[in-house]
């Protein structure tokens, strides 16, 4: 059955018309109307995960999703639909893959045993660690290293993508959110947010270029993989392979400066 697709004023209408009504007919519209961006949604977040992990199954996540974003939008706020959708989609996808814990126990493990290292390792020197000195850390080679850190990239994706509690509705800021502007329902959430937002930012700017560029173009510009590596001039896995160091330096990075905060 084909979608109508509506203009911008027919779609607020349409808003306005459910937050009054709650009518099921119209949120049973909505739902056709933002499948796709379901299906984009599970798409990222399939970038990195193990075969294990269904594409079908992501999207059935998402569209616990999609339902809790139409039911609590408000058209009169100043935030798009689609941007607000984005997060409570992901937010779903990432919760159900939570409860499923996916990811065995040995990853886990290493993946902590790697930030670890990160966060002992940068205090001690002030600076960023190199990939050399965070191997001759954990008593591996560079070459070890580099494989460790491709085994680990579905828990540093879910890492990167719940990091931080904003104790808002609920709600976990992302470093992707935080890439983008964050939106909030109240002042107190906006400085809490700000902050946060803050934090995240310099982590991202303290990155190798390289990586930092990859985080940059893929949370913030949408560009998958494949295109990255265009822009970068190096292979996909290579791509996967620096999103997944950038996720760890991150997520060591913020854990560190976690209760300065709070």
């Amino acid at each position: 059955m084909a979608v109508e697709v509506l203009d911008e004023n027919e779609e607020l209408e349409l808003w306005r018309e459910f937050k009054k009504t709650k009518s099921v007919a119209i949120r049973d519209k909505l739902i056709r109307q933002y499948m796709p961006l379901v299906k984009w949604v599970a798409g990222r977040v399939s970038t990195g995960m193990p075969d294990s992990v269904e594409f079908d199954d992501l999207v059935g996540f998402g569209q616990f999703g999609l339902l809790d974003a139409i039911n609590k939008y408000d058209p009169d706020k100043n935030v798009k639909f689609k941007t607000y959708a984005t997060t409570r989609i992901r937010g779903a996808i990432f919760d159900e893959l939570r409860e499923l814990d996916w990811v065995p126990r040995s990853v886990r493990q290493k993946s902590r045993e790697i930030e670890e290292t990160i966060v002992e390792l940068e205090a001690k020197l002030g600076r960023t660690a190199t990939d050399s000195e965070i191997a001759q850390a954990m008593n591996m080679t560079e070459a070890e290293y580099q494989s460790t850190v491709m085994k680990v990239s579905g828990t540093s994706v879910l890492s990167l993508n719940d990091v931080w509690y904003s104790g808002d509705d609920s709600e976990h800021i992302s470093i992707g959110d935080s890439i983008e502007a964050p939106s909030s329902l109240n002042p107190d959430v906006i400085v809490e947010r700000e902050e946060i937002r803050r934090v995240i930012i310099q982590a991202i700017t303290e990155l190798p270029e390289n990586e930092k560029k990859v985080i940059v173009l893929y949370y913030h510009n949408d560009l998958s993989f494949r295109e990255i590596g265009a822009v970068l001039n190096v292979s996909e896995s290579r791509v996967s392979q620096l999103h997944s160091k950038a996720n760890l330096r991150l997520r060591a990075k913020l854990t560190s400066v976690r209760k300065g905060i709070f």
